[in-house]
């Protein structure tokens, strides 16, 4: 047996212990996957995570780097910002999650598209 159970636009995941409170608007990696709370949530408590490859705005970024057009853009769960460095200097690899479409401006907002998850 099989079925379409969605769009594939949202996943709903169940925010694990540890992890701290979600906040709508907001990216996250949770369970591996990576996208956009669209409600708050608590550890335990389910959440939406919107999926949807689309160009998005956030002001979720490490302030002190620079987003041009065309970067690529990575996902910190450590800090849980989204930054243009692909590691954390250390060893640890950060997730690819998009591509940078409008830099970063004086109010320290950048527009991106976010790629498909894998």
């Amino acid at each position: 047996m099989a079925r379409q159970v969605s769009k594939g636009r949202s996943v709903k995941v169940t925010v694990p212990s540890g992890f701290g409170s979600v906040e709508a608007g907001k990216f996250y990696e949770i369970s591996g996957i990576f996208g956009m709370a669209v409600d708050n949530a608590q550890e335990g408590e389910q959440v939406v995570l919107l999926i949807e490859q689309a160009e998005y705005e956030t002001s979720q970024i490490d302030a002190t780097l620079t987003y041009n057009v065309g970067n690529k853009l990575y996902y910190d769960p450590g800090n849980k910002l989204l930054t243009t460095a692909a590691d954390d200097g250390a060893g640890t690899s950060f997730r690819l999650v998009g591509i940078v479409t409008q830099e970063k401006d004086a109010n320290g907002v950048i527009w991106f598209i976010l790629g498909p998850q894998v």
